[in-house]
């Protein structure tokens, strides 16, 4: 059995998990299917982050459950889906083979589909739309954060997991699929969109002024778009890349980021971030582990974070340490609250398993889990297309280079 913590905002991985022991009855007395229900039973046993269980006798549940005949394979995995279903835990689910595979593909880099980020909402267990990938037939077609999924190809949502749902989005380049969404304001829309090969490149970055003066000093902005395995690297790139272009401070555009892997949200941070605590972990017996700059931050210069209600889980793990730290002043809107860490077990027949084990707390000991961050500095943003992102239509872009101006001490302010 193989495991890995992940922070599901996005879906994401990292390395560990707590040991737990607890009596077991005999193999021998249990069926194939018995055991694959009993495997996942004691990984929950052990690791689940509430040892309460949702305020429920996890012994009976699994004797209850194990006094029933498990027929077959699809018979046992609707078990151990009701399992789960008990703990209120959205981010604790089985994943079946094709979705266990799905979710790791989701990290990789590369996929063919429609190119949407979504989550559950926490309180509510609607499925909704994080961000659209930029560029991607999602974007073009409209999709927008905070858009509720209703239905996929008329498939009720509800009646889908988090996993279901996205490989159902999933598809062969060329292939078309209808949404039924749910705009903020409670209009409703089908769309159509025609499915393609997303490339997760997840930097995008560009040398600006400060201001319309020929003379100004250069800012370096840099948008990541989510912590897949690329962004360590390319993060690194982007900054010596302006540096040695003359950036004299930075906007760092977290926006929409809905996370990804956990290490690379780390990894990341130590990068802007030299000396200090990154992020705290907190098991259910209560004990904190810290991830501390390593001093080998690639920059001092200025900087601001843009932040919004789709920057979630890893992305909120950076802007805490970079807020807490005051290495940063995060300006835009309060954050999506995403604090707790899943790990990704490997089961016997393939399948998989993300079970809460941990929450995080910032440098400070914020607990942001369904409260999300404060930015320093509150701008709306409204409804912008992509291509006005990080332009003069862009106010919270635009807040960012005035706030640069008022911190770079060498350059005046524009009247």
């Amino acid at each position: 059995m193989v495991k890995r913590l992940i922070s599901i905002g996005c879906l994401v991985l990292l390395v560990g998990a707590i040991a737990f022991g607890g009596w077991m009855a005999p193999a021998h007395a249990l069926t194939a299917e018995q055991k694959l229900y009993n495997e996942v039973w004691r990984i929950v046993n052990r690791s689940y982050l509430d040892d309460t269980f949702n305020h429920q006798n996890w012994w009976f549940v699994r004797q209850k459950a194990l006094k029933k005949p498990l027929r077959d394979r699809q018979e046992t995995y609707k078990a151990i889906d009701k399992m789960l279903k008990s703990l209120g835990d959205p981010f604790t689910r089985f994943l079946p083979p094709n979705q266990y595979q799905s979710l790791q593909v989701s990290t990789s880099g590369e996929l063919s589909g429609v190119g949407l980020q979504i989550a559950l909402e926490p309180k509510t267990g609607v499925l909704m739309v994080i961000a659209p990938i930029a560029g991607s037939p999602a974007e073009a077609a409209g999709v927008q954060t905070g858009d509720r999924i209703l239905t996929i190809d008329g498939r009720p949502t509800s009646k889908l997991t988090i996993e279901e749902a996205a490989n159902r989005m999933r598809g062969s380049i060329g292939t078309l699929v209808m949404l039924t969404l749910e705009q903020r304001d409670g209009t409703r829309r089908t769309v159509e969109i025609l499915r393609d090969r997303i490339t997760l490149n997840p930097i995008v970055t560009q040398l600006r002024s400060l201001s319309s003066d020929p003379d100004a000093p250069a800012v370096g902005y840099i948008r990541l778009t989510q912590f897949n395995a690329y962004a360590t690297r390319e993060m690194a790139r982007a900054i010596a890349n302006l540096e040695e272009q003359g950036a004299v401070a930075y906007i760092l555009d977290l926006r929409n980021n809905p996370g990804g892997l956990l290490t690379a949200g780390i990894e990341v941070a130590r990068q802007w971030i030299d000396r200090g605590t990154i992020v705290y972990v907190v098991n259910r017996q209560g004990v904190l582990e810290s991830f501390e700059a390593s001093g080998t931050a690639l920059t001092d210069a200025p900087l601001v974070v843009l932040v919004n209600g789709g920057t979630a889980s890893a992305s909120e793990i950076l802007a805490g340490a970079l807020q807490d730290s005051d290495r940063a002043q995060l300006l835009g809107e309060t954050t999506f609250g995403k604090g707790l860490i899943q790990s990704l077990f490997d089961l016997s027949d393939g399948s998989g398993l993300a079970v809460t084990i941990a929450k995080y707390e910032t440098p400070d000991g914020r607990d942001i889990n369904q409260r999300g961050i404060e930015p320093n500095r509150m701008v709306p943003l409204g409804a912008i297309d992509r291509e006005e992102i990080a332009t003069e239509t862009d106010p919270q872009y635009q807040a960012a280079l005035e706030l640069l101006r008022e911190t770079t001490v060498h350059y005046p302010r524009e009247s």
